[in-house]
């Protein structure tokens, strides 16, 4: 099982992991409901597509920008389809 941790607080729970890059992706499901507040930040990755961002909201604190995901991966990265990953402090254990 692993889990995603920031502010003292469980941000996501999950055995359905999928490792791409070294980065834990978990399934969109298994995120504590009330957590992520939708952010216009956007990338690009060449073989993955546009990832888009959530910012966590913890504790009465705010980590602007700490998860992505890929709302329409290409097809070499279809396997992180409706998942999401974490950066910026989030401890995945």
């Amino acid at each position: 099982m692993a889990e995603a941790w920031w502010n003292d607080t469980l941000i996501a729970r999950s055995d359905d992991i999928v490792t791409v890059e070294g980065n834990a992706y978990f399934p969109i499901a298994a995120v504590t409901p009330g957590v992520l507040q939708v952010s216009t930040t956007t990338s690009v990755c060449p073989w993955k597509g546009t990832a888009s961002y959530y910012s966590i909201e913890a504790n009465g604190a705010e980590n602007r920008d700490a998860v992505w995901y890929y709302p329409e991966p290409k097809d070499a990265a279809k396997e992180i389809k409706d998942r999401v990953a974490f950066w910026k402090g989030v401890e995945v254990r």
